[in-house]
């Protein structure tokens, strides 16, 4: 996508941010079951932004990870609680890189215009960031599979229709399709801190029939590494949107606030806690700008994790410390729940720890490094 193309994709999410939505809609929607508004999610597949990442043969757009870290970022900033990375990103992805060419077809097409959201149900264990612990079972069953199995920490569980559930087979790694309600399937919802959820799917002798299947052993490996590689470079770019947001607002009352007769933003102090705070912004935005280009080039897989890493364990860093400085810049008023900084601490800190927090990052930088050398 050419510049001037960003531009007016950028420009068409801050307009939607400026008047499709806002905090109330985010403060009236925290903590329901519904989570998210479906006439949103709609829109959005009517704006073209649930296909940006999604190949062309699908109904997609068919572009590239910087394009939808730009729809990412700037719903972020707004706190959007529709799940436009877990789903049209993590999720589409994986199934996008899938095999079963008529599944993709149905599923991906409906989630294009916004008629389905889809969710990844892959981890089972706390802290795992990718799917070397999945222990869930599928097994032969009447020419299709049998589910068995936990699926904890799903994003976008909530209002899913589909889960793409990772499951062990005798071929290895398996990517199946379970329509929400099946039998076989029960959710059990998990509050987040900034009001959202995470799933629990237990899969009881849940039955997939063949045409369900998306992809198997090698092949369902790298689609899941993969999307999971390129969801954690969106979040990234969520975290990024959220730290912008809070510490324009930061600054702004900076300007504002007058104590000892004066703004508080001409108390040294303050002016270089601020300074602190931009400078990791920039190191976040020039990690991510850099990180966004190479990953849309399509390096090898342990380079692809690498990049992941770095980016994730930036904005992790980066966008918990804004937020947090951000509520003792402003004060008292910052700690009440009605202040809207709260809101923003409360997603950057389910974001830094979605997809692997900043120290399993580092860590997993460090094994790549230590096995390049």
């Amino acid at each position: 996508m050419s510049s001037e193309h960003a531009a007016l994709l950028k420009d068409s999410v801050t307009d939607f941010a400026q008047r499709g939505t806002d905090i109330a809609r985010v403060r009236a929607l925290r903590g329901s079951a519904h989570e998210f508004d479906r006439a949103v999610w709609r829109q959005m597949g009517d704006l073209g932004w649930l296909g940006v990442a999604i190949p062309e043969a699908y109904g997609g757009m068919g572009l590239g990870l910087a394009e939808a870290a730009i729809v990412a970022e700037g719903l972020a900033r707004v706190l959007a609680p529709e799940p436009y990375t877990a789903s049209a990103v993590l999720a589409a992805g994986a199934l996008a890189a899938s095999d079963n060419e008529d599944l993709k077809t149905e599923i991906l097409t409906a989630l294009v215009g916004g008629e389905t959201v889809l969710a990844l149900a892959w981890q089972e264990t706390a802290g795992a960031i990718d799917a070397s612990h999945v222990a869930a079972r599928a097994t032969p069953f009447e020419g299709g599979l049998r589910l068995n199995g936990t699926k904890r920490y799903v994003s976008g569980a909530a209002g899913a229709d589909v889960y793409l559930v990772a499951a062990q087979s005798d071929s290895g790694l398996v990517l199946a399709c379970v329509d929400r309600g099946a039998s076989g399937v029960a959710l059990e919802l998990q509050p987040l801190a900034d009001g959202r959820h995470f799933g629990t799917l237990e899969l009881r002798d849940a039955v997939v029939p063949r045409e369900r299947i998306a992809a198997t052993g090698a092949a369902a490996a790298a689609a899941l590494a993969r999307a999971l590689d390129h969801a954690t470079a969106i979040a990234s770019a969520e975290l990024y949107g959220v730290m912008s947001r809070v510490l324009e607002m930061s600054v702004d009352y900076m300007k504002t606030r007058v104590q000892f007769g004066r703004p508080i933003g001409s108390f040294q102090a303050l002016q270089h806690r601020a300074v602190d705070l931009y400078i990791q912004q920039q190191l976040a935005s020039a990690v991510l700008e850099e990180s966004l280009r190479e990953l849309d080039a399509d390096p090898p897989a342990a380079r692809r994790q690498a990049i992941a890493s770095r980016l994730k364990a930036r904005c992790s860093d980066a966008g918990v410390r804004i937020a947090r400085e951000a509520i003792q810049i402003h004060g008292a008023i910052g700690f009440t729940d009605e202040y809207d900084a709260g809101l923003y601490l409360k997603r950057a800190l389910v974001l830094g720890a979605w997809l692997g927090n900043a120290a399993q990052h580092r860590r997993r930088y460090a094994a790549l490094a230590l096995t390049k050398d």
